[in-house]
């Protein structure tokens, strides 16, 4: 640990951050581009601005919360001080993807490539949080027998009770969403990709499967999502791959394969082009084979 407001734990067999809690008094800590190997959260308790993450803008103000992933770009402006604290863990601290089912937190909190990073709490949920957050902190300073497990306990708190109110939250918007064909087409292009993103890669596929013609789908798609079909066809092939990276020891051609990229080295090039990193860079700093272990 080091400092008063910086709440750090360092993983002994890599040296690198496993699990940290800091605050912060302005936005100067991120206006410029992150990409951490660890998962963040990010409160904002005071202040207001803009967030670009991916290829979106988002506007902020005080009781957001950002979640991001591993090697997810995003940046923070403000012309105010923006009061806040973070939550930032290593996979190999606490894999949301093994414990998927005791957090529900994928999907929902992070790489959720249909929602906008972010949620916000009102003050008796920021008071919650903060009681969750207080806990961690202790515990931190804790190095009585079992503070790993209690500290992953507090987490899972954490996580959960984010997930439950981006859930809600996300099933009030989708009721003031414009009614008619539209939300139909969106659910059915989201069921779409989730079946066959692994091998129809272009937008014009799932035009002509929705039996809309590539034109409208693009215009409801950004309206919607504000992104392209084919940003999201990426953005879900990437999120694939990387838990495939991260859980398995399967080589990176192996990966390509299964998702229907013949060419290993056209694969990485996609890949790095999307998340700013190679294949095998991310499964050295962010890990592998975990499932396995």
């Amino acid at each position: 640990m080091s400092g008063q407001n910086n709440y750090t734990l360092i993983n002994p067999n890599t040296g690198n951050l496993a699990f940290k809690i800091f605050d912060f008094e302005s936005s100067e800590r991120f206006d410029h581009i992150q990409r951490n190997n660890f998962f963040s959260l990010i409160f904002i308790l005071e202040g207001s601005g803009e967030v670009k993450a991916d290829f979106s803008k988002h506007q902020f103000q005080n009781g957001a919360m950002f979640a991001f992933s591993p090697y997810q770009p995003f940046l923070f402006s403000s012309d105010q001080d923006c009061k806040g604290f973070a939550v930032q863990f290593h996979p190999d601290f606490f894999c949301i993807h093994k414990h998927q089912n005791e957090v529900a937190c994928n999907g929902v909190l992070f790489n959720n490539i249909y929602e906008p990073p972010y949620l916000t709490l009102n003050t008796a949920q920021q008071e919650q949080i903060n009681t969750i957050v207080t806990q961690l902190k202790n515990e931190i300073l804790n190095k009585d027998l079992a503070q790993y497990e209690l500290l992953i306990a507090h987490l899972k708190i954490l996580l959960i009770h984010l997930s439950r109110i981006k859930m809600e939250q996300q099933s009030e918007e989708s009721k003031e969403k414009v009614i008619g064909e539209k939300p139909f087409v969106l659910q059915n292009l989201k069921d779409a990709i989730e079946e066959h993103f692994k091998i129809k890669h272009s937008a014009s596929e799932y035009a002509e499967m929705l039996n809309i013609s590539s034109k409208a789908l693009a215009k409801i798609t950004k309206a919607h999502f504000n992104k392209t079909v084919t940003e999201l066809i990426s953005e879900r092939i990437i999120i694939e791959a990387k838990r495939e990276l991260y859980l398995t020891s399967k080589t990176i051609k192996e990966i390509a394969g299964e998702l229907g990229y013949q060419d290993e080295y056209y694969f990485s090039r996609f890949f790095k082009t999307n998340a700013d990193v190679s294949p095998q860079i991310y499964r050295d700093t962010v890990g592998f084979a975990v499932a396995e272990k």
